[in-house]
């Protein structure tokens, strides 16, 4: 235990400091294991006697633990879905104990590449493979920490959408409720593609060394604001570009919407491990619930869980028809939310409003 700190202790219902817990030695999906691995969570309110009002929100592929709350020492981001927990707001931590964790192959306070390893040195590419299966074990390592038995539900949107799915399956009988908000059941072929130029951009950056750069003073910043640009335009709709920047030039002989695209990689680099990136697309790249379990059908008709399913309408990067499959191969899910956004995938993020709706009227039927 990191810091002695347990869901009983007399808590206030607003954000809680990073906090990390020792899970030790994590068996990996691939058949290996990972050694002394530390999950870094955050927490709103506390656990009550019945122990069964606790609530993990999962981020996505660049979160971290930190939901809500202002940037600060060790923090460089303000809440990544802020708005969302709080005394009166969609997740009142007066009635639930929420839980955020740092995932697996992270960069903020949970074991990732730039880790130490055991013999003193970071992981680097001796970091192993991971799935999303994986970062699941390792949040059932840390609510069993916790000590928390089931979860009332487990929500996350896009990579943390497909941990919102992965729980139920991978522990059915310690999730009441899935909520898996603009994500899919498996990464399809147009995903993985535009993974491959991100991570082509990274690992061709001659900073990178082989993913071994961390004692070296340099870091694969130019690559990974590569990726950035190039996930960003994924991440927004055609008709945000068009409507906001259009053809606007600038000064500089440039258009608006490069300057947006720098705007976003040059955040990323001073916040987010190039490593932990190129970890985690792969992670996300591995993303099947149908596989060994005889397809994404077969997966969901035995799910003891409630599935809430919820796309985005402008989504072209996890566009609706696949949130649609989760819901026709699990009819008691229906029927699908739809999340009216003109942003494309950001929308599960921006339109606070809806999906915070969506997520209170579940918490109240949980």
């Amino acid at each position: 235990m990191a810091d002695g700190c347990r869901p009983g202790d007399p808590d206030p219902p607003q954000a809680q400091t990073r906090r990390f817990a020792d899970i030790g030695e994590l068996p990996l999906e691939q058949g290996s294991s990972l050694p002394g691995v530390v999950i870094a969570y955050e927490s709103w309110g506390r656990l009550n006697a019945a122990r069964d009002n606790a609530v993990l929100i999962c981020h996505a592929l660049t979160g971290d633990a930190h939901v809500v709350g202002p940037a600060g020492p060790g923090q460089p981001t303000p809440g990544w879905w802020d708005g969302l927990i709080g005394t009166g707001r969609y997740v009142d931590p007066t009635d639930w104990y929420v839980v955020a964790a740092n995932v697996l192959g992270g960069c903020q306070g949970s074991t990732g590449p730039s880790s130490i390893a055991p013999d003193g040195k970071p992981w680097g590419s001796r970091f192993p493979a991971i799935t999303i299966r994986d970062q699941v074990t390792a949040e059932a390592a840390l609510a069993t920490y916790l000590g928390i038995g089931s979860w009332a539900a487990v929500i996350g949107g896009s990579m943390g959408g497909m941990r919102a799915l992965e729980w139920p399956l991978l522990y059915p009988e310690r999730v009441a409720t899935s909520v898996v908000l603009a994500s899919t059941g498996y990464a399809t072929a147009e995903q993985i593609a535009w993974c491959a130029p991100q991570l082509a951009a990274i690992e061709e950056d001659p900073a990178w060394q082989g993913g071994d750069y961390y004692e070296s003073g340099r870091a694969p910043t130019s690559g990974l604001g590569i990726a950035r640009r190039i996930a960003q335009v994924t991440y927004r709709s055609e008709y945000e570009f068009a409507t906001r920047f259009g053809r606007t030039p600038q000064g500089d002989g440039r258009f608006a919407v490069e300057s947006y695209l720098d705007h976003h990689a040059s955040k990323l680099t001073h916040r987010f491990d190039a490593g932990s990136y190129a970890v985690l697309t792969r992670a996300m790249n591995s993303h099947d619930i149908g596989r060994d379990r005889g397809g994404l059908r077969s997966a969901l008709q035995n799910l003891q869980a409630r599935l809430v399913v919820a796309a985005v309408d402008s989504d072209r990067l996890y566009p609706s028809r696949l949130s649609t499959e989760l819901i026709d191969a699990h009819p008691d899910a229906g029927p699908l939310h739809l999340i009216k956004s003109p942003y494309g995938h950001d929308g599960f993020l921006i339109e606070l409003d809806q999906v915070g709706a969506m997520i209170a009227e579940t918490l109240d039927g949980a």
